[in-house]
């Protein structure tokens, strides 16, 4: 089965998390990654997205193969680090 990739990103989308595939090598690679965080700026030249660990990754467009808004992460639990009582 092949999919169709598909860059559904513009700037109306800057604020929200997004996830983008893209080449990080060479245009012929067959390498892809994969970054997800928050979009910062959009462009037709560059995607720039902040990650979780704070990270500001620039993608120029001609290498993001993929590009979408998704939903915010589901919310940790927070274990209680008190033993029985």
């Amino acid at each position: 089965m092949r999919y169709r990739l598909e860059l559904r990103l513009t700037a109306a989308d800057i604020g929200k998390r997004v996830v983008i595939r893209w080449r990080p090598g060479p245009a012929d690679s067959p390498q892809m990654s994969d970054v997800l965080g928050i979009l910062e700026q959009a462009d037709a030249e560059t995607f720039a997205v902040r990650t979780r660990k704070g990270n500001l990754v620039v993608i120029p467009a001609s290498r993001a193969l993929a590009g979408k808004v998704v939903p915010p992460p589901p919310a940790r639990h927070r274990q209680s680090r008190a033993g029985p009582a």
